[in-house]
């Protein structure tokens, strides 16, 4: 299905000119992507679809989308895919 998920932005760096992040889904790390959010900074919550932060969000809708999305059983699967490279997704 591949939602965007919310998570918070635990540190931002440069690659290749490229400004990236590590964020953190619940105890679920990844590094993204920031070039569409170039405003994103340490401690804000954006929305990550395909390995792109693609919007910025303020931490309470952030923190209720993740409780939505855990109680109706989306958030283990969607972050099944965001941890598991070989999913195809």
């Amino acid at each position: 299905m591949c939602l965007g998920i919310p998570g918070k932005v635990e540190d931002v760096w440069e690659a290749s000119g490229t400004r990236m992040a590590t964020v953190n889904f619940g105890g679920v790390r990844k590094e993204v992507c920031l070039a569409f959010v170039p405003e994103v900074a340490v401690g804000d919550y954006t929305i990550i679809h395909a390995g792109f932060a693609i919007t910025q969000l303020d931490e309470d809708s952030a923190l209720e989308t993740l409780e939505l999305f855990k109680n109706v059983g989306l958030l283990d699967q969607e972050l099944a895919i965001v941890i598991d490279p070989e999913s195809g997704s």
